[in-house]
């Protein structure tokens, strides 16, 4: 079989979720199995993958289903608590204080807000977080999931205190022959890993300013009364504004510091400068902007997550301050968890795992209940039941809605996962070939020549579309992008940055990311409604970083320690 078609087999199962989610408006719980059994039919027939090794990589996808599941179900105790607590009421009358406009809540709750959380713990934290949120706070379930969604772009790389770059990039590379062929042209490997963290900060920096603006022009086009455009872009400036509060200590971070703290310092300065700005008024447009009334909703906008706020019987409401205190402590404990060893070490000590799956000794699968965000998660909420002194009545609630809705996502994920793993672990088959996303990758460089550089970012959002991960992207087709580099003369620190960049990206529209974010608010089967609209984004967001590419190369001409 030439190249070509196996290439073309490949892109199928990707091609096949596509058309039944987007095309079809299939819902992912049907979707998804079919995808499932057609991608293990390619393994085995196609790629030659022994049976066994299917089988462990889907055992390997379940043991990560039960991971993001723990992440989902940590979010929505979180919310459901603060709901029976009173909490959510206070976050919702605080926001009278700052703007009842709904395009600058987006903007302070999604994206700045958002943007922290990513920075600290990732794994498709942020929207399981920020949508229930929006949702609280009066925004229909669908609009909080497009966008939470469009969130997972530029704060992404340097997501989970900077796991994408240190060790996706790193992981990813032959970081031992690297290291060798740059101390033989005067250089060393932290440089250039510096360079490369650098180029990724600076290229989403760029095109990272507009986002707040998109994300708000995409919800107001597809949410608002009057499907407008020119309502989103009435709040440009403001917009743009918050843009820049964010990525100017973004990318200074980046090139300064490293990648484990750009978007959480990002997201506090920005948060700092921002919602002050917006309590006076600062750059907000003349007209507030709301949602229509509920009542003319339409059903696919509604979720099932029942945010009806009762008051709390005997006791006065929570101020602002406490109703926001569980998110505070989330994301102090989150960066705590992360950045001081001992309790990393302390946190990660308690870890369930298989090594070697059914005697595949490159198939492992670990599950740390402690150090995944759920399990910091429900840590916060023992203490918001302390905290807002709650009855064990109200608890018990929580536990059960929570619960409940919990179910339909594990269906789901259930064969997205395995599927992806299955993807991912086809490089080693009996048929000596390499695995499909990098035949896939292979055939766009192939295809391409010169202008490859454009086209990058793409491979790179290709991966995580597969793999729902920046990290994973990176782990499996950085060393790919690398080579693609060397063989055109180019620096390869810059197409490593592109992949990076573009891996970010590509979060937008991965399917599972996309099933975690509906589940918490209730949504799911209407996965391909999200994935037409944040499709949008994902297109600007590669298509700016691929321009971005090739002024790079062939205009400024970058360099690094490896160019000869």
């Amino acid at each position: 079989m030439n190249q070509s078609l196996l290439a073309l087999l490949a892109f199928v199962p990707l091609l096949l979720a596509g058309i039944l989610l987007i095309g079809f408006r299939m819902a992912a719980r049907i979707a998804m199995p079919i995808v499932f059994v057609v991608t293990a039919l390619i393994a085995l027939l196609a790629w030659d993958m022994t049976f066994n090794r299917v089988l462990a990589s889907s055992l390997q996808g379940l043991i990560l289903t039960v991971a993001i599941l723990w992440i989902i179900f940590g979010a929505l105790l979180l919310l459901n608590t603060l709901k029976h607590s009173g909490g959510i009421a206070a976050i919702r009358n605080g926001f009278s204080g700052i703007s009842p406009d709904r395009r600058v809540q987006a903007i302070i709750v999604a994206w700045l807000f958002g943007c922290f959380i990513e920075g600290a713990s990732g794994f498709g934290t942020p929207a399981a977080v920020a949508a229930p949120l929006m949702v609280a706070l009066g925004f229909p379930a669908l609009a909080a999931v497009v966008v939470g969604m469009m969130v997972q772009s530029t704060p992404v790389s340097f997501g989970a205190v900077g796991t994408p770059i240190v060790v996706g990039v790193s992981g990813g590379l032959n970081k031992a022959g690297v290291s060798e062929t740059l101390a033989s042209n005067g250089s060393s490997w932290d440089s250039y890993f510096q360079l490369i963290t650098s180029e990724v900060a600076i290229t989403h920096g760029i095109i990272g300013i507009c986002m707040p603006l998109i994300m708000v022009a995409v919800m107001v086009r597809f949410f608002g009364a009057n499907r407008s455009w020119r309502e989103g872009l009435e709040v440009a400036p403001f917009a743009l504004f918050a843009g820049v509060c964010f990525v100017v200590p973004y990318v200074l971070a980046g090139m300064l510091l490293g990648p484990e703290f750009p978007s959480m310092i990002g997201a506090m300065v920005g948060l700092a400068i921002v919602v002050p700005a917006a309590r006076k008024g600062f750059l907000l447009p003349a007209t507030t902007w709301d949602f229509p009334k509920v009542e003319s909703w339409p059903q696919e906008w509604i979720g099932k997550l029942d945010m009806t706020l009762e008051p709390v019987e005997g006791r006065k409401p929570l101020s602002v301050g406490m109703g926001w205190m569980p998110y505070v402590l989330l994301a102090v404990l989150l960066v705590l968890s992360r950045v001081i060893p001992p309790l990393k070490e302390a946190l990660t000590s308690l870890s369930f795992g298989w090594n070697g799956i059914l005697g595949e000794s490159d198939i492992s699968g670990s599950l740390q209940p402690l150090y995944l965000p759920g399990g910091i998660l429900v840590v916060v909420v023992l203490l918001t039941t302390v905290l807002h002194r709650m009855r064990m009545k109200d608890v018990g609630a929580a536990v059960s809605e929570s619960s409940r809705t919990i179910l339909g996502a594990g269906f789901v994920l259930l064969f997205t996962i395995p599927m992806v793993r299955i993807l991912i672990n086809s490089g080693v088959n009996e048929a000596d070939l390499v695995s499909m996303p990098v035949a896939m990758a292979q055939f766009i460089a192939d295809s391409v020549g010169d202008i490859y550089p454009l086209f990058a970012p793409a491979v790179g959002a290709l991966g995580a579309f597969i793999a729902g991960s920046n990290t994973v992207s990176n782990l499996m087709l950085a060393d790919f992008q690398f080579n693609v580099a060397e063989a055109l003369g180019l620096s390869s620190a810059m197409m490593v940055a592109l992949q990076a960049v573009g891996a970010a990206a590509g979060n937008m529209i991965a399917i599972h990311n996309v099933v975690a974010a509906s589940a918490t608010v209730g949504l799911l089967g209407r996965e391909g409604i999200t994935l037409r609209k944040t499709i949008l984004p994902t297109l600007y967001y590669v298509i700016f970083a691929g321009i971005i590419g090739m002024i790079a190369f062939h205009g400024i001409g970058v360099v690094d320690g490896l160019m000869r």
